[in-house]
């Protein structure tokens, strides 16, 4: 297992004072490792997770050629152009049963949607644009193609046909597929479990009285709410004050009870806390002044769980109390140290956690796809360092998209995320932005929203 010293002495121009984004997440892909323990789970509780194995249709679907519309079934080679067609209508194919008789030259079936189409008969007209007359139908001319209207055997899935391939996230639609091939269960692979908390003294839990200086922690449920779509399993450790005692325990808590450890607070370069110096003490740990806004400062490494010195549990949080009074071995978690600041701490997940965090759940991660809309105002930037701006997009009526910041921009200021739908992201070369220039935009939807 390389170093991280190692690992960044292998990315072009790595400057740990200005580092650009994309050397963050070169550096992140190198660092974490995917999770290799697999479990069979029931469909109804697959969904968001990552498939360890491929899936490979043990049957042909649909099963037979059947019709994709209610209305009368017929041999389309009757089919003349310029002129109707009358069919006498000699049974009725209902879905679920095939049906057996067979059908000459100016017959038809009358057949319902997703039946089985009946032995030489290839095209289906809708009943709502045929006329009825006695037991015969009428169809208008130049209504229909030999073959319209029926689905073939196989079209979705051919059996022996890979359905889904190992490392896709499983969503709504593949659960779906996966239930037309008759499956019940699919291997995944194991849950990452992923340790929070968030640093500082003059941070307050929800419940504690206000106090002057002090502030109401929010990152901690802003982490829960990104971990939570990513489908992780949670290990919630609190707030932790700035005591080497305490960050020292809640951080080998945390590596020995989780995959990743995200923290919030403490990774500035001179801020008078001792949660840098404890990264640095527990673990293999890079630290960053990443080319961006918001979010510059942000750590990254591997953080250790080992033997503990007597501490007063009176002191820590019960979780890490549990963890004391355990003596588990040693082990080795991903770290994730992220700023204080609520937007940056969501900039930086959505930009370089998020993505590491796929890859250890076993997934390939494709980058965020990001939008092409108009900017409907003049934006300040310069070459140099990635901005993330939180923005509104707006959707015309001609289908167009267009864009401008919303709200104070500031890292701290939470209010102007929920009233964005999107991040307006600013490349690390580009200049300033005039009224009209193309921007690129990472839709909240499915990450945040």
């Amino acid at each position: 297992m390389k170093s991280t010293a190692e690992i960044a002495a292998q990315l072009d121009g790595y400057d740990p004072q200005a580092l650009p984004a994309h050397a963050v997440n070169a550096f992140l892909e190198r660092l974490v490792e995917p999770v290799t323990e697999v479990e069979r789970v029931p469909l109804f509780e697959a969904l968001g997770r990552v498939l360890a194995e491929d899936i490979v249709s043990p049957i042909s679907v649909p099963p037979h050629d059947n019709s994709a519309m209610d209305g009368f079934a017929f041999d389309g080679t009757q089919l003349v152009p310029g002129l109707p067609l009358m069919l006498k209508v000699i049974g009725t194919a209902l879905a679920g049963a095939a049906w057996r008789g067979s059908v000459q030259a100016g017959e038809c079936v009358k057949i319902m949607t997703g039946a089985v189409m009946p032995a030489g008969l290839d095209t289906v007209v809708p009943q709502e644009f045929t006329q009825l007359e006695g037991d015969r139908v009428r169809i208008p001319a130049d209504l229909l193609r030999p073959g319209d209207n029926r689905r073939f055997a196989g079209e979705d899935l051919m059996a022996g046909q890979p359905a889904l391939r190992r490392g896709e996230r499983l969503g709504p639609a593949a659960l779906g597929l996966v239930a037309s091939l008759g499956l019940a269960d699919v291997a995944v692979w194991r849950r990452l479990r992923v340790a929070y908390f968030s640093t500082g003294d003059e941070i307050l839990s929800l419940g504690e009285a206000p106090r002057e200086g002090a502030v109401y922690d929010s990152n901690r449920y802003t982490v829960f709410g990104l971990l939570t779509r990513l489908g992780c399993q949670m290990v919630d450790l609190g707030v932790v004050r700035d005591d080497p005692v305490a960050l020292e325990a809640a951080f080998r808590s945390a590596a020995e009870r989780a995959d990743a450890v995200i923290t919030s607070g403490g990774v500035s370069v001179g801020e008078a806390d001792h949660t840098r110096a404890m990264m640095k003490q527990l673990g293999d740990v890079a630290f960053w002044r990443i080319a961006m806004r918001p979010g510059r400062p942000m750590a990254a490494g591997r953080i250790g769980a080992g033997e503990l010195v007597q501490h007063d549990a009176g002191t820590l949080p019960e979780s890490a109390v549990r963890y004391l009074q355990a003596g588990k071995p040693p082990t080795n978690a991903v770290l994730f140290g992220l700023p204080g600041n609520p937007v940056a701490v969501m900039v930086n997940f959505l930009a370089f956690v998020r993505p590491a965090l796929l890859r250890m759940m076993g997934a390939d991660p494709q980058p965020p796809l990001l939008l092409r809309a108009t900017s409907e105002e003049a934006l300040r930037k310069k070459p140099g360092r990635t901005e993330y701006q939180r923005g509104l997009v707006t959707r015309h009526v001609d289908g167009s998209l267009s864009v401008r910041a919303i709200g104070n921009q500031g890292s701290g200021v939470l209010s102007s995320m929920v009233q964005a739908n999107g991040l307006i992201v600013l490349d690390h070369e580009q200049g300033p932005v005039a009224i009209g220039d193309p921007l690129s935009v990472m839709m909240f939807e499915g990450a945040v929203g």
